[in-house]
């Protein structure tokens, strides 16, 4: 723990995330084979990298390549095979970008990526403030950030707001499909008490199957997509696409 605190004061946030980046892509040179395959840089490898915590280790999670998650590539297919999203400049505003996806818009002027941390992406943003006119992008990438946001409602709202009609959201979120009822307690405020019992340290709350209802607003339609079920058991063991729990897409269009 000396260590690590040690390390976090003499190095910033920005070379701590470049390190980490390039570390990983030296393990890659050690994974080759053709077991796994990522679909967001066509690359292969013997597997991939677990991810998680003490609670829930997830083997074969991060692709060594490009740093992919199950959510990352499964979304990746989406948008690809069903939008228009990588085709002639769409207004994008993509939050806490994944770098695996970010790639894909390198050249498109009407993209925006964004996040409260400014060492994460090109413009510092809080999601419950964005800071563009009423009905300005064509498609928002929201992936793993609702659940991270106090103020829910509000985050929706400008989401809402400045999406375009016609527009299409993509929401995405740590999910307990066991759970009727979203799990949220302010009492659960430290980072163990969220951990044990949201699955991560920083998470607000845990989402149940009534996420839809949490969401809903008159000028939106809400579309719950398992684009897993779109491949083989043998495809998705390959990409490895997860278990559904980080992987469910929801389809949210403004009327």
């Amino acid at each position: 723990m000396m260590i690590k605190s040690l390390y976090q004061k003499i190095f910033s946030e920005k070379t701590r995330y470049n390190f980490h980046i390039n570390l990983r892509k030296a393990k890659a040179f050690f994974l080759s084979g053709n077991s796994f395959y990522c679909p967001c840089c066509s690359k292969s490898a013997h597997r991939f990298l677990e991810k998680g915590n003490g609670i829930e280790i997830r083997s074969n999670a991060v692709c060594p390549h490009c740093g992919s998650l199950e959510r990352t590539r499964l979304l990746f297919l989406y948008l690809k095979d069903n939008t228009q999203i990588f085709e002639n400049n769409p207004h994008v505003l993509h939050f806490a970008p994944e770098d695996a996806l970010k790639k894909y818009f390198t050249t498109n002027p009407n993209y925006i990526d964004a996040d409260l941390n400014p060492n994460l992406a090109t413009h510092q943003m809080d999601i419950t403030e964005i800071s563009f006119p009423d009905n300005y992008f064509d498609f928002i990438i929201c992936s793993h950030v609702l659940g991270h946001v106090p103020n829910e409602q509000k985050a929706l709202q400008e989401l809402y707001r400045v999406l375009k009609s016609g527009g299409s959201l993509f929401l995405l979120s740590l999910m307990n499909l066991d759970a009727e009822h979203t799990l949220e307690n302010p009492d659960f405020n430290s980072p163990e008490q969220k951990v044990r019992h949201y699955g991560e340290k920083d998470l607000e709350r845990l989402y149940g199957n009534d996420f839809a209802d949490r969401i809903k607003a008159d000028i939106v339609r809400i579309d719950r997509i398992d684009y897993r079920r779109e491949f083989s058991e043998e495809d998705r063991q390959r990409m490895a696409l997860g278990n559904g729990r980080r992987e469910l897409i929801y389809l949210v269009t403004k009327s």
